[in-house]
C-alpha cells in the first residue's frame, strides 16, 4: 500500500483564543496554529486552550506527562512507535527549537484508512501542535541542528507496553527526505508493517 496524505480539508478559528485549527484527510489528527501577539519585545501566544482542544478534537483527555526530546543533528529519525492499551497515548507535539517533519500511519482496524500516513511540518517559528491520537504510530524526522521537541501525553510511559514499526518500510512508502538518516539501534530492529498486529479498535 503506497499511501500518503498531507492536505488539510477543513480550517476553523477559535473565536476567543484566535487559534487556528486543521483537519486532514485521515480523520482524528488536528493541527493547531496559534495565533502570536508581537511587539519590539518579542510575542506572545496562547498554545494550548482545553476548550479550543476539546471542539477540535472531540476528544477529553488527560495529559499526565510532558517530555523532551533533544536531536542534535539534521536528518534524525525517531520512530515508529506505539505504546499499546491499556498504556496507549494519545499525543500533542511541538516542536520549540528548530523544525521537523513529523509523520503519524492509522493504524485503527477496520479504519478505511488504515495504513495510511501524514506528514506534517513543525517549527519553532509557527509553533504548530499536532494531535496524534493513540490509535496513529508516530516518528518525526528533523530538519534542523539542535531540535527541541516536546510532547503531551495521555497516559505515563510504560516500557513493558512500547513497540514500533520500521521507520523504511517499504510497504509504508514514507518520503522521510533524507539521503543518510541518523536512527537508533532500536528502530532499527522495529517490526515489519506487514506482521504488524495492532492492537487498536
Amino acid at each position: 500500500m503506497n499511501f500518503m496524505a498531507t492536505s488539510c480539508v477543513n480550517t476553523y478559528f477559535a473565536s476567543q483564543a484566535l487559534m487556528q485549527f486543521e483537519t486532514f484527510s485521515i480523520p482524528g489528527p488536528v493541527l493547531f496554529i496559534p495565533q502570536q501577539h508581537g511587539d519590539k519585545r518579542g510575542f506572545f501566544a496562547e498554545t494550548f486552550r482545553a476548550i479550543d482542544f476539546e471542539k477540535a478534537t472531540g476528544a477529553q483527555p488527560n495529559f499526565v506527562q510532558d517530555n523532551l526530546a533533544v536531536s542534535s543533528q539534521i536528518g534524525t529519525i525517531r520512530g515508529l512507535h506505539f505504546q499499546a492499551p491499556p498504556h496507549a497515548q494519545g499525543k500533542l507535539i511541538s516542536c520549540q527549537k528548530g523544525a521537523i517533519m513529523d509523520v503519524i500511519v492509522d493504524v485503527r482496524k477496520n479504519s478505511p484508512t488504515y495504513g495510511e500516513h501524514l506528514s506534517v511540518e513543525l517549527s519553532a517559528e509557527d509553533r504548530a501542535s499536532l494531535w496524534v491520537p493513540s490509535e496513529f504510530l508516530h516518528g518525526y524526522v528533523t530538519r534542523q541542528a539542535n531540535c527541541e521537541v516536546v510532547y503531551k501525553v495521555t497516559n505515563y510511559y510504560a516500557p513493558e507496553a512500547e513497540g514500533s514499526v520500521m521507520w523504511n518500510d517499504p510497504e509504508l512508502a514514507i518520503n522521510w527526505g533524507v539521503a543518510s538518516p541518523i536512527v537508533s539501534k532500536r528502530d532499527q530492529t522495529g517490526q515489519h508493517f506487514a506482521d504488524f498486529e495492532s492492537p487498536f479498535t
